[in-house]
């Protein structure tokens, strides 16, 4: 099992949208982290399984009060609150100034969460909502632990180009300068593209021969569908059967792909998450899978 983030170079191209569909239709246990150092949003637009809001200092902040005593991967349940719907989530901090409870520390739990699919008593894969990224900060010491990481971008010109050029300097940084490196290290560099369903197929074409181009080694590994009809419905902000949505169907073939291509080495003893490899489980009660 293991580490998935996702991330995004500028703007706001639906990283945390996308990071919850995916945890929603994974087809193993699933634990959903807001690791960006900015500030978490799942405060705001989810609601707890009990029916009252998420408690905003369970999650990462209380990790922060905690960890530095150190921080075994099943712990990270101890952090961990449920949401409507089934999903196990750590909610992010409140803002970029709690953030500085953090520093030193994502190295730490980036191995928690790589290590958490380990865990002998509740085996989880983690998906890292790391929000937006420069060339340095906290989300690259947590990306060396992951075992993929997930550049997500829309299609406009100007996204697209940030995008590769994202792509190179993260590759470069993870990787060493050798060009085409990020095809072949760990972790796998791969882009997540928001695209208009109908124009998916090509964009996607047009996008990784751009990629190809650039000698970045990083490929194009899926698209999720532009529909804000279901980010509102994910968001519950709108009623309607989210299963049916255009979002989740795409999720799901994304994760459907990314656990076909990659899934035995990070199933295996040695691969970049170790641990056992686990089978797909049921859905929990209202979780889109």
């Amino acid at each position: 099992m293991a580490l998935i983030a996702l991330a995004a170079d500028k703007g706001s191209p639906g990283v945390t949208t996308a990071a919850v569909a995916l945890a929603a239709v994974w087809p193993r246990r699933t634990l959903l982290a807001e690791a960006d150092p900015a500030g978490g949003d799942l405060v705001y637009r989810g609601a707890a399984s009990h029916g009252g809001p998420l408690n905003p200092n369970t999650g990462m902040l209380s990790i922060a009060a905690t960890a530095r005593r150190g921080l075994a991967p099943d712990q990270l349940w101890d952090h961990a609150q449920t949401m409507s719907g089934g999903l196990d989530v750590l909610v992010g901090i409140g803002s970029s100034e709690q953030s500085a409870g953090l520093v030193g520390q994502w190295p730490l739990l980036g191995r928690a969460f790589a290590s958490l699919a380990e865990s002998p008593h509740s085996p989880a894969d983690v998906i890292a909502d790391c929000g937006r990224i420069g060339g340095d900060g906290p989300a690259l010491e947590l990306f060396a632990h992951a075992s993929l990481v997930l550049l997500v971008g829309r299609t406009t010109p100007e996204s697209i180009a940030r995008v590769r050029d994202r792509a190179l300097a993260l590759s470069a940084k993870l990787h060493g300068s050798q060009r085409g490196a990020g095809q072949l290290g760990t972790p796998l560099l791969g882009v997540l593209l928001v695209t208009d369903p109908k124009d998916s197929s090509k964009v996607v074409g047009q996008v990784n021969d751009m990629l190809v181009a650039s000698h970045s080694g990083v490929r194009v590994v899926g698209s999720l569908a532009y529909d804000p009809q279901g980010a509102d419905q994910l968001a519950g902000r709108r009623r309607g059967r989210l299963d049916k949505s255009l979002l989740i169907r795409s999720a799901r073939q994304v994760s459907f792909d990314l656990n076909q291509q990659y899934g035995a080495v990070w199933a295996a003893p040695n691969g970049p998450a170790g641990g056992p490899a686990g089978g797909p489980s049921g859905a929990a009660p209202g979780t889109a899978r």
